[in-house]
């Protein structure tokens, strides 16, 4: 009987070891969403370029580190093309040896690059198949040679978004990457537990322009397990700073409490282009999880984004908005892969002060910056080093010589407005516009109070194109453009949702008052269509000297008959109600604008 019992204690405990859960099983059903195994995005790049591989030694170190900090689930963005991901899943499995209750898992990106990518004339309907395949082949063959890590597989990363127009593809080559793979898995190729998405800007899933909206983005969204959102504040207090920038109501508070404010607004940015992405994919009938696969804020930059830009850069804030994004998602039940633990150098490499060199939590000297300090006072990463170097706080840990250099956000009559807000929200995004007038923006008219007006369906971004020139908007409603003095110069009042469709007006006019001091000749009109999309059309005319329209010091008020302008317009898509190229004499100087309404006659 003694021994029958000391079998069955012994039945009973290995019965109990092969209930209880091991690192090596968890899926990602169990990882993503889960506030236990937080998410970072990882490189571990010291060198000013990618060609300079990370060992595997100093990859132990790195994920050491993480670990340390609670993080056990990283992205990657290659498999192929660099070295990194091969070493670092080398180094994983043997801190896994070395400790069975180490616990690191991997969302292993695979690169996605259209044909002709980096070159002058870059195909984005066609996929780079030599590339692309090999960065697909490399997952496959990394997922099953280390499945107990490897547990999501991305195909792209920002492969979509069409700002991206050295390399950026349609949906459709995403969605034969994520079939190719979730064919293997079918097949019993690769291990069934693995997931499959693609990680991409919050636009690229619909969040945002409606020339993403098309059916290979559908179909892309039936294909994935998950949606992994990428979602930026930190870029758009420079592009789009209308969140960002002290508003009137809040100059009176101290400088911590616009900056709070100001965080707190960023993250709620960030949200507002979650809840449109997620919009348009239940829009389709489709019910995903959305997951955030990429934000940060940086705590170095230059010009855009430093002391003499939106201000943005600096430890304090990135603590701030780490927070914030934290509990954010946690709340919501969503992983968010933090961009990103370490900085890295070759990210702007002919620029040291390059925003995109410092969006670490930890620095290249292994000085952990302020989000972390705390953790640095709990002792964590005792007896942690990074290439030699204990982990120690950034600024000595002098906390008013980190506060003396944080500067407070501008305000809004600093930076001007650069998005109209004002807008019909009972249209249907794309419904015909059947009113009698349209505005943009006007002194004199209120379409609130008049059933005869109505302003756009969306708000409308001042876009200055590719930083050419630039255009804003002041309390009064009065846009200026400062005319651009390079190649060429260019900027628009752009619908920042679906298309307008003004078929009613082709017959009417476009009415505003201009001045200014500029002697430059430009075209100004609307645009239909969109760049990407391949349909865009100039609709304008030159204005300028010599011309029957010029610009002079005093207001003057202008009235264009909208068939003039029509050069093959879709009257249905009308995407930017008012553009401005430049022609000639390119000078630097203002155009004024204000009162801008259409009329059906």
């Amino acid at each position: 009987m003694k021994h029958l019992n000391s079998i069955l204690i012994l039945i009973s405990l290995i019965a109990l070891v092969a209930c209880s859960p091991t690192p090596s099983s968890k899926s990602a059903a169990d990882i993503l969403g889960n506030p236990e195994y937080l998410a970072m995005s990882f490189g571990g790049y010291r060198e000013p370029t990618r060609d300079i591989v990370p060992t595997v030694e100093q990859l132990k170190e790195d994920m050491r580190l993480l670990s340390a900090m609670g993080v056990k689930l990283i992205r990657t963005y290659n498999t192929q093309q660099f070295g990194q991901a091969k070493n670092l899943l080398k180094a994983i499995d043997d801190l896994k040896k070395e400790d069975a209750s180490f616990e690191m898992y991997v969302m292993l990106g695979t690169w996605i690059e259209c044909q002709g990518a980096w070159t002058d004339n870059p195909d984005h309907s066609k996929p780079n198949v030599e590339n692309n395949m090999a960065e697909l082949n490399a997952a496959v063959e990394m997922v099953n040679q280390y499945p107990d890590i490897v547990k999501i597989i991305a195909v792209g990363n920002e492969a979509m978004v069409q700002w991206a127009v050295g390399y950026f593809v349609e949906p459709e080559i995403v969605l034969d990457g994520v079939n190719y793979l979730k064919d293997l898995r079918t097949k019993g190729e690769i291990p069934a537990e693995t997931w499959i998405t693609s990680s991409d800007n919050y636009e690229s899933w619909g969040g945002g322009s409606n020339a993403y909206d098309k059916q290979g983005l559908v179909d892309l969204l039936e294909a994935v397990d998950f949606v992994s959102l990428h979602t930026y504040p930190f870029h758009d207090s420079h592009y789009n700073p209308a969140f960002w920038a002290v508003p009137k109501e809040e100059m009176g508070l101290n400088k911590l409490e616009q900056i709070e404010n100001a965080m707190i607004r960023a993250k709620d940015y960030a949200h507002e282009q979650y809840i449109g992405a997620k919009t348009y994919m239940e829009s389709k009938g489709i019910s995903k999880p959305i997951h955030i696969g990429e934000t940060g804020w940086a705590t170095i930059a230059a010009s855009s984004y430093g002391a003499t830009g939106s201000k943005a850069a600096d430890e304090y804030k990135e603590k701030l908005y780490y927070e914030l994004m934290r509990e954010w998602t946690a709340e919501e039940g969503m992983s968010c892969f933090y961009f990103e633990a370490f900085d890295e150098r070759w990210k702007d490499s002919r620029d040291s002060l390059g925003s995109e060199n410092h969006f670490g939590l930890i620095k290249l000297n292994g000085q952990a910056k302020y989000a972390l300090w705390d953790w640095v006072d709990e002792g964590r990463f005792d007896g942690l080093i990074r290439d030699g170097k204990s982990i120690t706080k950034t600024y000595s840990g002098d906390e008013a010589a980190l506060m003396a250099e944080v500067l407070n956000p501008p305000t809004i009559e600093e930076v001007g407005i650069l998005e109209i807000t004002t807008k019909n929200e009972t249209r249907a995004p794309g419904a015909k516009v059947e009113e009698a007038v349209y505005v943009l923006t006007s002194q004199i008219m209120d379409p609130s109070s008049d059933k005869t007006m109505t302003f756009p369906n969306s708000n409308i971004k001042l876009n200055a194109w590719e930083g050419t020139c630039g255009i804003e908007m002041d309390l009064e409603g009065v846009i200026t453009v400062t005319t651009g003095t390079g190649e060429w110069w260019g900027s628009a009042l752009e619908l920042m949702g679906k298309g307008e469709d003004l078929s009613a007006f082709k017959n009417g006019k476009l009415h505003f008052e201009i001045k200014g001091d500029t002697r430059a000749t430009f075209n100004m009109g609307f645009q239909t269509g969109t760049f990407a999309g391949g349909d865009q059309v100039n609709n304008g005319q030159l204005i300028g000297p010599n011309k029957s329209v010029n610009v002079s010091e005093s207001w003057t008020k202008v009235s264009l008959s909208l068939s003039a302008l029509d050069n093959g317009a879709n009257w249905k898509d009308v995407t930017a109600p008012l553009f401005f190229l430049g022609d000639s004499n390119f000078d630097g100087k203002e155009i004024q604008i204000k009162n801008i309404y259409y009329t059906i006659d």
